[in-house]
């Protein structure tokens, strides 16, 4: 089995390598990200393994197509970046639902310490033996309002750590289930939470969930945690609700734009993203660069099961972890995964 990987990154390889070994499966990795461009690096593999910023869309689903490539191997949960679809009846794709929901919660948590008591601007000052206090007083989680957007696997590691600081936490989710969470509409959790944390997909529904009119029903103050998709949140809006002084602090793991710059050194560079530029210069807003996964535990899991899943595909005929575009539910294909998609 040939498998074709694209945007591989120093991290990703020894996994996959020994994985690759073990399963018998030959990895080709390509630095280059899978686009309309680089597909050709495709030609002659049974399959591709993609990332968050991979491009697979009709042109480029058209093109492996013809090559002959019969599956697209996500090694991420989303899928916003494939048009499923368009890859129906032609390319089945399928991905990795939960690698480690403990890596993303904790670092959004990692994040929103570092954000309100300003351990990053503390540990800046010390470097240069300032030892000032001033400018860095924080608040207590213990007794703050968090409201979940997302009570999934990711979700709910979440509102466990929340729920251990002491915080009261009310939640969204598109199918609620569980009488152990305080479930609410976006309307009231926007209205009433100190910290809004986002763990949705993104989907057509969600796009540019955070935008100025729902920015406008927020509490003064609030801050938000997208460790999620970027698009989530309009940046722009974003932007101004912070100019404006609504916004308290935002944590951004993931950017709309960010296919261009993440994963990528622009030190010695200067940035064309406005936007992303103007939002890394304020005071309260701190930017990760899609690192929430980044655990050896999350890699390990990310290899395996990408591995195992295209084995699966390939002996028996099927995959319990296939994206499903024909039935409608994406993640929980009504065929009870007793064959292929189509």
């Amino acid at each position: 089995m040939k498998i074709a990987f694209f945007d591989a990154k120093p991290y990703d390889i020894p996994g996959f390598e020994k994985c690759g070994k073990e399963q018998g499966i030959e990895f080709k990795f390509f630095e280059s990200m899978l686009n309309e461009d680089t597909v050709a690096l495709a030609n002659g593999a049974d399959g591709v393994c993609v990332f968050v910023n991979d491009t697979v869309n009709a042109a480029v689903i058209d093109k492996l197509y013809d090559m002959g490539v019969k599956i697209v191997a996500l090694r991420c949960a989303g899928y916003n970046n494939v048009d499923l679809e368009h890859a129906f009846g032609k390319i089945h794709v399928v991905h990795v639902p939960v690698y480690s929901a403990y890596a993303v919660a904790e670092h959004a948590m990692a994040m929103l310490l570092t954000s309100i008591r300003r351990i990053h601007k503390a540990y800046i000052r010390t470097r240069d033996f300032n030892f000032s206090l001033n400018g860095l007083t924080g608040f207590d989680l213990h007794g703050k309002t968090i409201g979940i957007v997302g009570a999934g696997k990711i979700g709910r590691v979440m509102i466990d750590i929340c729920r251990g600081f002491g915080m009261k936490v009310l939640a969204y989710d598109k199918f609620p289930s569980g009488n152990d969470i305080q479930f609410v509409e976006l309307d009231e959790l926007f209205a009433k939470s100190d910290i809004i944390s986002l763990h949705c997909p993104l989907t057509q529904d969600t796009h540019h969930l955070i935008n100025e009119k729902t920015i406008a029903q927020m509490k003064k103050g609030v801050v938000i945690l997208n460790t999620s998709r970027g698009a989530l949140i309009d940046a722009e809006a974003l932007l101004e609700g912070i100019k404006a002084r609504h916004i308290g602090a935002a944590c951004l793991d993931v950017y709309e734009e960010e296919s261009d710059v993440f994963f990528n050194d622009f030190s010695g560079h200067i940035l064309n993203d406005d936007t992303l530029a103007r939002l890394i210069s304020m005071p309260n807003v701190i930017v990760t660069s899609h690192q929430a996964f980044l655990t050896n535990e999350a890699l390990e899991n990310i290899a395996e099961i990408t591995a195992d899943n295209l084995l699966e595909f390939f002996d028996s005929g099927k995959c319990k972890n296939e994206l499903c575009y024909h039935c409608g539910n994406v993640e929980k294909c009504k065929k009870s995964r007793s064959g292929k998609c189509f």
